[in-house]
């Protein structure tokens, strides 16, 4: 019996007396077959072909058969699913069932069954559990998940009605691994492919609401599941992704495999990503289009074999690989084991920026990523109007008047992402500083993150909140930024607070900020930039390094990655009496 949590049968929309209740009476009744999330959420972008048709009522359930089955009830409710007990399911007739995972008994269905895939291709080895597989294990053919008689067929007969395939290389696949369901086989191109091709001319627009702005570049980090994927095998990719990427030229958005998140919880994974979070991390939820609006708005991804990466490559996104699987979890002849050999490797002693350099050279004089990507589709933009004359005319139905129309991948929200602690307290950075006449370039880098031995920190100084809870880092500080009253007294106050710090600076109003030195010298400093990243420390950072060779800073600028801006300084003003040398240089 599989595990679900439905028990009860359902009276609406089917059942014997459905007709006596319904508004609308439709003719066809479609069952969508849950898996697991991440089954799920292919499965929805699938039914949107119906939309639109109230000919067409849709039903769903879940077979059962998933290691990974929490989250389920919640995605359901969260998408107001009506979801048949297993029991009540396979005793219901239906005029189709669609299916993006071959995993339960969907030979028990009582319908027609088109059978896809859930992420990008068929790449993987996976075989069934002891005492599960549908032929003796011995005499299964080996070969891609989802293309094998293991996993199309039940006592000999081929279980789908319809094999669905998104390029042409998969029938030979097919053919080797289940020459008998090649009558079954339809080649229909990537829906998600197309969507996110789609999504492309509207690349700002995705930047603009994941708040990326201008001059920075986003980074997406993915990591599929199981222990050869990059959070198995290299967990430490975020952290050095975070750690060299200098956060006001970088966004570092994190997307992780459903089956991740359901295996081990999502509290647990956002346990294990907070101080990553912290450190500026925006961690994209598990469900839903937040990954495809990522990949859309990227400027290069790092990732593993997951089908991510593939579709990252395929976008033409330079694209940097956290490692190779051990053997037997690819299909030697898939894609995606073809393109992993082509793709550089990250290396973790080498800061970030070189490398993603060096992987956009690679791939603008490299042919050979985009000629094995060419393999994710036959049909480029055309696999939802394929897929909609192919379900219509199992349900025996004509298609609606209005063409097929690719819609772009949606905009994401503030329900993509999973939100982070917010704290009061800025997070300590640390600052590296280069001097070019009166403008001071600053990259800043998280400090609870930062190593002996990073070589892109040499000479960087540390910037601390005064509040920071970090005794450590408060003690160690070489600038120390307060809260307002912002006058000169309370400037010496902090100074004295912290006897090893050089500038202190106090925020005053939105702007503006007043900024001191041990030395003595204070000033109030205002600019025009509504730029977020421009703060009180920034500027205190800019006086740190101006200052560094022994003169006092008159005119200044800041430089953030392409944002520059004039800082506007009045020095003196205000009790000046409080503010005298703390002590010399």
């Amino acid at each position: 019996m599989p595990r679900i949590p439905w028990d009860d049968p359902i009276a609406l929309p089917v059942g014997a007396a459905a007709d006596r209740w319904l508004t609308v009476r439709p003719e066809r009744t479609v069952l969508g077959v849950i898996h697991n999330v991440t089954s799920a959420t292919r499965l929805l972008d699938l039914l949107r072909l119906f939309e639109g048709d109230t000919r067409i009522q849709t039903v769903f359930t879940c077979t059962g058969s998933s290691a990974f089955e929490h989250g389920i009830p919640e995605f359901v409710r969260d998408h107001g699913l009506v979801c048949l007990p297993w029991a009540q399911a396979i005793t219901t007739k239906f005029d189709l069932a669609v299916t993006t995972s071959r995993g339960g008994e969907l030979y028990r269905i009582n319908a027609p069954i088109i059978g896809t895939t859930h992420g990008m291709g068929y790449n993987k080895i996976l075989r069934r559990e002891a005492g599960s597989s549908p032929r003796p294990r011995e005499t299964a053919r080996p070969g891609s998940f989802g293309l094998t008689a293991e996993w199309l067929t039940h006592d000999g007969a081929v279980v789908p009605s319809a094999v669905v395939l998104s390029h042409d290389e998969q029938l030979s696949r097919l053919a080797e691994g289940c020459p008998e369901a090649l009558p079954s086989a339809v080649v229909a191109g990537d829906p998600c492919l197309d969507e996110l091709r789609a999504g492309l001319p509207f690349r700002n627009d995705y930047r603009a609401a994941w708040g990326i702005l201008p001059g920075q570049k986003l980074v997406v980090v993915s990591s599929t599941w199981s222990r050869e994927s990059q959070l198995g095998k290299s967990p430490d990719v975020l952290r050095h992704a975070l750690a060299t990427l200098p956060r006001d030229e970088f966004r570092v958005m994190a997307v992780i495999h459903p089956n991740v998140w359901y295996a081990h919880s999502p509290w647990q994974v956002r346990s294990w990503l907070a101080p990553l979070q912290s450190a500026g991390l925006t961690l994209v939820r598990p469900e839903g289009d937040g990954w495809k609006a990522a990949l859309v708005a990227a400027d290069a991804l790092i990732g593993d074999y997951g089908s991510v990466t593939f579709y990252g490559a395929a976008l033409g996104l330079p694209t940097l690989l956290s490692g190779i699987p051990a053997d037997g979890t690819l299909a030697e002849t898939s894609p995606i084991a073809r393109l992993l050999p082509l793709l550089p490797r990250v290396d973790a002693e080498l800061p970030l920026p070189r490398q993603l350099d060096a992987a956009e050279r690679r791939l603008r004089t490299d042919p050979a990523v985009a000629e094995v990507t060419a393999n994710a589709t036959s049909l480029p933009g055309g696999s939802a109007r394929t897929l909609r004359t192919l379900f219509y005319d199992r349900l025996g139905l004509n298609e609606p008047a209005e063409p097929v129309v690719v819609r772009p991948v949606e905009v994401p929200d503030a329900r993509s992402v999973v939100e982070s602690r917010r704290s009061p307290v800025a997070p300590a950075s640390m600052s590296a500083v280069t001097v070019e006449g009166d403008v001071v370039a600053l990259r800043r880098y998280p400090a609870h993150l930062a190593g002996g031995t990073d070589a892109h920190l040499t000479d960087a100084h540390l910037v601390v909140d005064e509040a920071e809870p970090d005794d450590r880092l408060r003690q160690r500080a070489d600038v120390v930024v307060g809260r307002p009253p912002a006058s000169a007294g309370h400037l010496a106050k902090l100074l004295r607070a912290h006897p090893g710090c050089r500038v202190a600076a106090l925020p005053d109003g939105v702007r503006a900020c007043v900024v001191g030195t041990s030395s003595g010298w204070h000033a109030t400093v205002r600019w025009e930039s509504a730029d977020p990243r421009m703060s009180a420390a920034v500027v205190a950072s800019a006086v740190y390094g101006r200052s560094a060779g022994g003169a006092d800073p008159t005119t200044l600028s800041v430089r953030l990655g392409d944002l520059v801006v004039p800082l506007d300084l009045t020095e003196g003003g205000g009790p000046t009496e409080d503010f005298g040398p703390i002590r010399q240089r």
